[in-house]
């Protein structure tokens, strides 16, 4: 690297941490992250995130603890964890952890083959995370043929897909080179531990305060319900219309993807060069969203033709993102589209997965779960367990991420591929493209009793993928 290279690299590194310490700076949790948090119950409906980073070698050991050490100091919510109060009147909050130990979130384990790495990576998911700690961990994989590998577990409520993709983006080196003098967290005076009574009671005091004008608020709207009542009546119906559509399956879903328990959790990884799948997208008029649904419906439908089994079509979950530019995620609707398995050519599949996914912007209710999500954080978890269960479950659940657009290093080791493997809301299997440079690194997390031929599914899915990849 030329030292003009070196030095432009080192600004865009001290550019992204200067980002990451001011990284989610928020005491308390958003309406959506607490209804997360409080409707979980690992796994069979799970809110954690699982990324793989595969490494061209092992990073030295006491390196990797030290740049771990600065990134947990450098953003504060990484060394926090979730205080309730006693009872449900006001958000959970962070609060740092005073036991705080970086030895019990981060180890390192030896393997022989990527296929152990990746069993061992869905064992780490599967155990649930101990949640008066910080919401993490991580393991570094040593002994790879060709390299290392780091998985990272991390919950929703810490960041979802999105936010974690990003800040592990932002947390990472432009340079191979060990970085001397790297921008440290702010010194803060730890703030006197929060107490879930303390919490409790201060949300019924601004229930209390605030009563009034929730009270003129209601009185209005009567008020504009009386004069207009048709008008009130036809909006209502049209959003229960809306919300029909949004919670119930676009298509009956498949024999061959059933039934799931949710509580095996096999991972799979590909990798594929982005142009081709971005050519795809392009002729099919769609997006690379669209062109990442239309892989995983390919890789299913050679599943399906396999097992002697074709179906019309399957539900897919896709994701709507609702955030605005400068969230990290958290803010997004889950919609169900019908999947095509019926269409062989890739362009063709691309296109009628764009119509589908064009029909959900007239849909009036996909922000229904933020707007229900105050009012269900009030009562009982169970209460926002089943709250999240009432939406049929789709097939598949597919989404991309952008991920980093150039090199990245982790103490001194290239980022070849990183994967997001995310949890399965009673889907069969949920599968992730993330952009990583040029390449589309796609991984995917399958409920093993879905599916009676696990290598077969993959094989199809490999066979897609080259497809894809022209």
């Amino acid at each position: 690297m030329s030292p003009s290279s070196s030095s432009s690299s080192s600004s865009e590194d001290f550019e992204r941490w200067g980002d990451a310490a001011a990284w989610s700076a928020g005491t308390e949790l958003t309406p959506m992250q607490t209804l997360l948090w409080r409707a979980e119950r690992h796994p069979v409906q799970s809110s954690t995130t699982t990324v793989v980073i595969d490494l061209d070698r092992a990073p030295d050991w006491d390196r990797f603890v030290a740049a771990t050490e600065w990134g947990t100091g450098l953003v504060r919510r990484l060394r926090q964890h979730v205080v309730e109060p006693v009872v449900p009147t006001a958000a959970p909050t962070w609060a740092d952890d005073p036991t705080f130990d970086l030895g019990y979130h981060l180890r390192r384990e030896r393997v022989s083959s990527r296929e152990e790495m990746l069993a061992a990576a869905a064992q780490v998911a599967l155990r649930p995370f101990d949640r008066s700690r910080p919401l993490w961990e991580g393991v570094l994989f040593e002994g790879l043929p060709d390299g290392a590998a780091y998985v990272l577990k991390i919950h929703h409520a810490l960041a979802d897909p999105l936010g974690t993709v990003q800040l592990l983006s932002m947390l990472q080196s432009g340079r191979r080179a060990h970085t001397a003098r790297k921008p440290v967290g702010e010194e803060q005076v730890a703030p006197a531990a929060a107490d879930p009574v303390d919490l409790a009671v201060s949300g019924l005091r601004t229930d209390v305060s605030t009563l009034p004008g929730a009270v003129r608020t209601t009185a209005r709207a009567l008020g504009v319900a009386a004069a207009r009542p048709q008008a009130v009546l036809a909006s209502t119906l049209r959003y229960g219309a809306s919300l029909r559509r949004l919670l119930t399956q676009a298509a009956p879903p498949s024999p061959e993807l059933s039934p799931r328990t949710g509580k095996q959790w096999s991972f799979l990884t590909f990798e594929a060069p982005l142009d081709p799948i971005r050519t795809v997208a392009r002729q099919g008029g769609g997006t690379l969203d669209d062109a990442a649904v239309a892989l995983v419906l390919g890789g299913l439908r050679r599943y399906h033709l396999r097992r002697d089994h074709l179906v019309g079509e399957i539900p897919v979950g896709v994701r709507v993102s609702l955030a605005r530019a400068d969230d990290l995620g958290n803010r997004f609707a889950q919609a169900i589209i019908s999947g095509p398995l019926s269409i062989d050519d890739p362009v063709d599949r691309v296109a009628a997965v764009r119509g589908e996914v064009l029909s959900l912007h007239t849909e009036r209710a996909l922000e229904v779960l933020d707007a229900a999500a105050p009012l269900v954080n009030r009562m009982p978890s169970f209460v926002g367990a089943s709250t999240l269960r009432t939406a049929a479950a789709p097939d598949a659940f597919v989404l991309t991420l952008p991920g980093p657009p150039r090199k990245r290093f982790m103490a001194g080791a290239e980022v070849q591929g990183m994967y997001v493997l995310g949890p399965l809301p009673g889907a069969a299997l949920t599968a992730c493209l993330v952009t990583c440079g040029d390449t589309a690194c796609i991984g995917v997390n399958v409920d093993a009793s879905a599916v009676a031929d696990l290598a077969a599914l993959e094989e199809c899915l490999a066979e897609e993928v080259a497809a894809f990849s022209g």
